[in-house]
């Protein structure tokens, strides 16, 4: 894992990231994956070691979406979202967070790629 920023494993710092589980089905069509999603999904899979520095949630595609309406309110349940451990430092001040309650958070997947590329020390998408 060498040139990779890495963090400690504490659970109460760690960016909470929500994607949407593969295979649902919407409106009689399917199984379907999320495009938006996707993206950020092939990060993860480029990148396995991300898998243990954020934790990853994996919701249902119906709304609502409980966990995230009671985190950032129901106008912010689209996927995927990351938000930010209390207290973060963002690295790029190209990510520009809203925030919610309290919580910052992104909810573009480039926006996402590009904060986990430079937040954690991984290469960027050309």
């Amino acid at each position: 894992m060498s040139g990779y920023l890495v963090h400690d494993g504490d659970a109460s710092v760690k960016d909470q990231l929500y994607l949407v589980r593969p295979g649902f089905h919407n409106s009689g069509a399917g199984p379907l994956y999320c495009g938006d999603s996707l993206p950020v999904e092939r990060m993860l899979s480029f990148f396995p070691q991300l898998r243990t520095l954020l934790d990853v949630h994996y919701m249902d595609f119906p709304r609502p979406r409980a966990a995230l309406v009671d985190l950032i309110g129901e106008d912010n349940q689209g996927l995927p979202v990351l938000i930010l451990a209390d207290g973060r430092q963002i690295q790029d001040g190209r990510n520009h967070t809203q925030s919610r309650a309290g919580k910052r958070f992104l909810c573009d997947e480039g926006g996402i790629r590009r904060y986990l590329s430079s937040q954690y020390g991984m290469p960027e998408a050309s």
